[in-house]
């Protein structure tokens, strides 16, 4: 795994080994973040079931002024730090090491999150647990882009009921993103 673009181009990443992570292919990195780019630049980033960290990383070196990544692995914790520090973007990236929902309450601060991506474990339905979560930061608004990685064929009905709108659908062979973002307060 490496770094696509930016001032960190072509580092390569460590990844930690076995089954637990699940690194997003160079090519899809690329389609995504050509999709976000024009949201980018000077971005607070908050990467959810970060990994080995490459999706912040990722940010960071395509202009984002700062990535928090959430992480609950020891060994997947670690490897973002090295990750960071070899890339020379430490100083921009915040890391959690701590479970997903327990670390969204620390995010309720004056900081604005301005994109999210959560890769969360496929199929076991937690992405809805999140973006419940989610709904009552008051950092995160309309205004964040929230991108969901997932299993091709998981179900998101849910969204509308939950105060989501899908902004768009990128599918791939085996999974998709999904771009969303919360409904204004004043949707009539």
């Amino acid at each position: 795994m490496r770094v696509i673009a930016g001032t960190a181009r072509r580092l390569k990443l460590k990844t930690i080994e076995g089954l637990e992570t699940r690194p997003t292919t160079d090519r899809i990195k690329e389609t995504l973040f050509n999709i976000i780019n024009p949201e980018l630049y000077n971005c607070v980033f908050l990467d959810l079931f970060s990994g080995s960290g490459g999706i912040g990383i990722e940010a960071l070196s395509r202009g984002a002024k700062k990535a928090i990544f959430v992480e609950k692995n020891r060994k997947a914790v670690e490897c973002i730090k090295d990750n960071l520090q070899f890339t020379h973007l430490e100083e921009k990236g915040e890391v959690i090491a701590a479970d997903v929902l327990s670390a969204i309450t620390r995010l309720d601060n004056n900081e604005h999150i301005d994109i999210i991506y959560m890769d969360a474990p496929y199929k076991l339905g937690i992405e809805e647990s999140v973006l419940k979560a989610l709904n009552e930061v008051k950092s995160v608004d309309s205004d964040t882009m929230i991108i969901i990685e997932a299993a091709l064929k998981t179900d998101f009905e849910y969204l509308y009921e939950i105060g989501y709108n899908i902004e768009r659908i990128k599918e791939y062979k085996t999974n998709k993103h999904l771009f969303i973002r919360k409904f204004s307060k004043w949707r009539i």
